[in-house]
């Protein structure tokens, strides 16, 4: 059996990376009129879903680690979107909820999702089936990383 050579097309990992620059670059525009980078986006997003949690739950939820989340949330802090607490029961841990601005930003993030499934130009349903084993994908990876 012969090899030709490989091809960049031929990967999923350079599909899944073009998929995200592309993304990246939808959103940049979208979400600097905020004035939120990507990563900070996804930060709001978790607390809009459950606020106040501690840094390493966020880490977790996020797949970031403390030294990418610390200097991501510090910059949120000053920008008054979120706060930073000691937990009460654990002086160990931080705490991070909704500032006032971050929950404020809850109403206007909604657009910025129908834009995104505007742009992708899919069903709906092909949509979520995309994700769905995008997400079975990451997990399968991860198990195997962590192994």
């Amino acid at each position: 059996m012969t090899h030709r050579p490989l091809h960049l097309d031929d990967l999923l990992c350079f599909a899944l990376y073009s998929a995200n620059n592309a993304m990246g670059r939808l959103y940049r525009p979208l979400l600097s009129q905020y004035g939120l980078t990507y990563p900070q986006y996804l930060v709001l997003v978790a607390l809009w879903q459950q606020d106040s949690q501690k840094v390493n739950d966020l880490g977790s939820a996020l797949n970031l680690e403390s030294n990418t989340l610390t200097p991501l949330l510090k910059r949120m802090e000053v920008a008054d979107l979120i706060t930073r607490k000691r937990n009460p029961e654990d002086e160990r841990s931080v705490i991070v909820s909704l500032a006032a601005k971050g929950l404020a930003l809850q109403n206007e993030a909604a657009t910025i999702s129908r834009c995104i499934l505007d742009a992708a130009g899919d069903d709906l349903a092909d949509l979520i089936s995309l994700r769905d084993k995008i997400q079975e994908l990451a997990l399968r990876l991860n198990a195997k990383s962590q192994a």
